[in-house]
């Protein structure tokens, strides 16, 4: 989960290094592939996750829910205030 929230904030921040473009590029189609692919990783997280120790879940998700929701502020951030 950890590599597909990277993945998909790495390619929102491609954005900034480039102009507005009309139509989306390759680094969208792999944004939305990464996201889709981290949704499906989740529900299979929380299918095998080990609910005795809720802490520990919680720990191992942090790091991935924040960055996809860094990704997607960021790329809220692109497609309506840029």
């Amino acid at each position: 989960m950890m590599m597909l929230a990277s993945i998909a904030l790495i390619m929102v921040a491609t954005g900034f290094f480039q102009p507005p473009q009309p139509d989306e590029g390759a680094a969208a189609h792999i944004f939305q592939l990464s996201i889709a692919s981290f949704v499906g990783a989740m529900a299979l997280f929380f299918t095998t996750a080990d609910w005795k120790r809720p802490i520990l879940l919680a720990r191992q998700l942090a790091f991935p829910v924040c960055t996809v929701a860094l990704a997607f502020g960021a790329l809220f951030y692109l497609e309506r205030l840029r």
